[in-house]
């Protein structure tokens, strides 16, 4: 290969010439993104979002990250720590409270969802003087060890009854058409959202049947 000044170049060396200069655009060229991705984006500010709940019977008012999620806003904002994080992925109930009359996760709740909302925590069901049916049933037949997950276990409990009583049937309902029964495999099956890593689930069981019995 030859120019019109009389330079001549080989075949070998017009082809490692046109790829050594891909290489080296190739090279700047990553140089480059590398820069860049090195360099941080500026952080954009949360965007918040005012939210009023009724918490144990209080007009709470609050202003929130959207992200923000109810467990966080109970626990952190309104210092409401008896409703406990446990896996922080819904698994394993420590986290449960009613809203207005059903329980949830507080972990799997965006607090701006419950705006207007009633929430109702460990701490209002009960107080040390004055205990819930349930919190009485569970310190009389030990229903706890630990006592991390007691909190989600007795919210759970107070609103599983309830369930019950309204009819809703469960995964081990055998007539879904007929009003469900208090039996063992019911009570199980309706708390097993609800872990215990103590293993105290025989007598929550009597506990939960205590209190229904006196219900009823």
């Amino acid at each position: 290969m030859q120019d019109n000044d009389g330079f001549r170049l080989t075949r070998r060396e017009f082809i490692l010439a046109s790829a050594t200069t891909v290489a080296a655009s190739s090279a700047s060229g990553a140089l480059i993104g590398a820069a860049r991705a090195a360099t941080p984006s500026p952080a954009k500010a949360p965007v918040m979002q005012k939210v009023s709940l009724t918490v144990n019977g209080k007009r709470e008012s609050l202003e929130l990250d959207t992200r923000t999620t109810l467990l966080d806003a109970l626990r952190e904002h309104l210092k409401l720590t008896g409703t406990k994080k446990g896996c922080d992925h819904g698994q394993c109930g420590a986290c449960t409270v009613i809203v207005d009359g059903r329980r949830i996760n507080a972990c799997l709740s965006l607090a701006v969802m419950h705006d207007g909302d009633e929430v109702t925590t460990i701490e209002g069901l009960g107080t040390p003087g004055q205990l819930h049916p349930m919190q009485q049933a569970f310190v009389t037949h030990d229903g706890y060890q630990c006592g991390y997950c007691t909190p989600g276990q007795i919210c759970s409990a107070v609103a599983m009854l309830d369930e019950l009583r309204e009819g809703m049937p469960s995964h081990v309902s055998g007539d879904i058409a007929a009003r469900p029964r208090l039996t063992d495999s019911e009570i199980r099956e309706r708390m097993s959202g609800n872990i215990c890593r103590c293993g105290a689930y025989s007598n929550i069981v009597e506990a939960i049947k205590d209190v229904a019995g006196g219900r009823s």
